[in-house]
C-alpha cells in the first residue's frame, strides 16, 4: 500500500463509487447504514451495466426488469431510482430485488479492504467536496462529479477490474470543474 503521504490511491471504481454514492446519500440525510446500502445498490448496478456494455454479461432473467417491484418506495441518488424496502429493525435499505434489504456491512468492509488504511483519507476529501453542494444539487450533479474524479483505468474489456490512480487533489477540486 503507498505511503499516506501519497496524492493518489491506486484502486478500482466500484469502491470509489460505493463510497461516493453512500457520502451523497449521507448528504441527503440518510444514516450511515442505508446510505451504505444504497451506495452499494448504485454502484452495482453501474458494474452491471458496464458488463452488460462490454459483452462480458449477459442479462440473466433475475436481472431483466420487473413489472412491479416488491418494495413500492423509492430513493433517488444520482440519478437512479432504487427500490427501497426496511430491515427487521425498520431501517431503510436498498431492496436486493425480493424485497429483502441489502446489508450496510459487506459494503463496509468491502470498503476497508478496498481503500486499506487510506479509508479515511478518501473519505474525507470526498465530503469536501460534498459540502460544497446543498444536498439536492449535490445528488443532482453527483454522478458528473464522480465522472470528473473517477480513477482513469483503461476503456476495453482488458482494463474491467483494473486499478487505476484516484487523485485525492482531483477530488477536492472536482467541483470547481463541474457545473
Amino acid at each position: 500500500m503507498a505511503p499516506t503521504d501519497e496524492k493518489t490511491i491506486r484502486i478500482n471504481r466500484a469502491p470509489v463509487l460505493t463510497l461516493w454514492a453512500a457520502i451523497v446519500a449521507e448528504r441527503l440525510g440518510h444514516p450511515p447504514d442505508t446510505a451504505l446500502s444504497l451506495g452499494s445498490h448504485v454502484a452495482g448496478t453501474a458494474a452491471r451495466a458496464k458488463a452488460r456494455r462490454l459483452g462480458l454479461d449477459e442479462v440473466s432473467a433475475r436481472e431483466e426488469p420487473r413489472a412491479a417491484s416488491v418494495a413500492e418506495e423509492r430513493q433517488r441518488l444520482l440519478g437512479r431510482e432504487i427500490a427501497v424496502t426496511r430491515d427487521d429493525g425498520g431501517m431503510l435499505m436498498a431492496d436486493a430485488g425480493d424485497g429483502r434489504p441489502v446489508p450496510a456491512e459487506p459494503a463496509r468492509a468491502y470498503l476497508a479492504r478496498a481503500f486499506g488504511p487510506r479509508l479515511a483519507e478518501a473519505r474525507g476529501a470526498m465530503e469536501a467536496l460534498a459540502a460544497g453542494f446543498s444536498p439536492e444539487e449535490l445528488n443532482r450533479i453527483g454522478f458528473r462529479l464522480y465522472e470528473a474524479f473517477r480513477p482513469e483505468v483503461p476503456p476495453d474489456i482488458k482494463g474491467w477490474g483494473a486499478k487505476g490512480s484516484l487523485d485525492l487533489q482531483k477530488i477536492r477540486s472536482a467541483g470547481e470543474q463541474t457545473p
